[in-house]
């Protein structure tokens, strides 16, 4: 079939574009073009299979995502893409609650407030003192974390006592739970793990309104489909189950957020959930070099119970993956400045060229003193520098007064 939007796409993303009814997996690799798969998709069901906008919900994770999808798919449908819902799960799952949440008879109303998370440790720290329970010993960010991986598996407070009951410190933790919950009512404030909970608590004891947005949404894409947790899994499931032209996208090689409750078995497993699922890999890349490309399939190959894909590219490079092995890593942090001074004096690159990719923040610090002794100007992306930190200042403050 030829298509408007199939031009200048390689053969496995037309595949995706101009599949039309019924269950998708598109497991894309890094750099394999996502993004312009899933919104000439939607283009092409609107514009030329004749989908209604609003029987469009596509779901992605951030808003930034969101809009990035919005902005592209305004250029290509123009002001039709204002009837479609494309947000993220939460942004979706908050308009449903806008106008059903009363249902539920909890005594939320639709008016309803989010708190974050300054407001959510505020209510665990008044829970704590209540209960006469320690600070140190239940910590609010802690406590927080235990109860939002109940409500993403679906625990209400009474359910999570039940179940804890034998545990000194976890029935504690559910007394907290109990009573956090409960403020939260008195507030009529939700916050973020019960946006998806409740909304599937709605689904699950009004089939009416179930129905009303089956009906609605009859075209179903989701974006990091590896990323999702059990609640959003339960919510995209009960959605689509009625006319099952679900399309997921993601890739199980990028899975890296289980601490924050993401199941990677829902994409391993969505060719048992859907049994005629068509599954089509994007394995080109257009980001990396082929080098780059051969170092992260040999090391990715070893992970088991996978999905098969080889990542390929037609750039060409001759620069190599070096590998650097160091003692520790203080001798680490001076092999990639003294390289960096290296390249810096032997070719055209300029320090504004490098970026270094560690694992957690608190990496930066060993790094940076080695930087400052070297003369290696840097910035910090997603956090501060170990030296502009409020109590590192004050602490060097002290140190210079002595």
């Amino acid at each position: 079939m030829q298509s408007t939007y199939t031009e200048g796409l390689n053969p496995e993303q037309k595949k995706a574009v101009l599949h039309h009814d019924g269950p998708l997996l598109i497991l894309a690799g890094a750099g394999s073009g996502k993004t312009r798969v899933l919104t000439h998709r939607i283009a092409h069901l609107v514009e030329e299979k004749g989908v209604a906008p609003w029987q469009i919900l596509a779901i992605t994770f951030t808003n930034k995502a969101a809009k990035e999808m919005r902005d592209r798919l305004e250029r290509m449908v123009g002001a039709r893409v204002h009837d479609m819902w494309v947000s993220t799960f939460h942004a979706s799952c908050v308009r449903m609650l806008r106008s059903h949440i009363e249902k539920l008879g909890m005594g939320y109303h639709s008016n309803f407030v989010i708190f974050d998370s300054a407001d959510q440790q505020t209510v665990v720290k008044s829970c704590v003192k209540e209960l006469r329970l320690s600070d140190a010993n239940f910590p609010p960010r802690g406590v927080l974390s235990v109860i939002s991986n109940a409500k993403n598996e679906m625990l209400t407070s009474d359910r999570f006592q039940s179940l804890n009951a034998a545990d000194y410190r976890l029935s504690k933790i559910a007394d907290i739970y109990t009573r956090y919950q409960r403020i939260l009512v008195q507030s009529n404030a939700l916050d973020f793990d019960d946006i998806l909970m409740l909304t599937v608590q709605l689904f699950e004891k009004h089939p009416d309104v179930l129905t009303s947005y089956q009906d609605k949404f009859r075209y179903i894409l989701v974006d990091e489909y590896q990323d999702t947790n059990n609640v959003q899994y339960l919510l995209v499931s009960q959605l689509a189950k009625r006319y099952r032209n679900i399309c997921v996208v993601g890739d199980d090689d990028q899975s890296i957020y289980k601490f924050r409750g993401a199941d990677i078995r829902n994409i391993l497993d969505f060719e048992k959930d859907f049994k005629d699922a068509v599954v089509i890999k994007l394995e080109e890349n257009y980001r990396s070099t082929q080098h780059i490309l051969e170092a992260a399939n040999q090391v990715i190959k070893n992970n088991r119970g996978r999905k098969g894909k080889t990542l390929f590219t037609q750039k060409t490079s001759e620069n190599k993956v070096t590998l650097l092995a160091a003692g520790d890593e203080h001798e680490e942090a001076r092999m990639v400045a003294e390289h960096i001074l290296w390249l810096k004096s032997t070719t055209d690159y300029a320090f504004k060229d490098f970026t270094i990719l560690y694992r957690t923040n608190a990496q930066s610090r060993v790094f940076e003193d080695v930087f400052l002794r070297q003369a290696v100007p840097y910035r910090i992306y997603g956090g501060l520098r170990f030296y502009e930190r409020k109590e590192i200042k004050d602490i060097m403050a002290y140190l210079r007064l002595v």
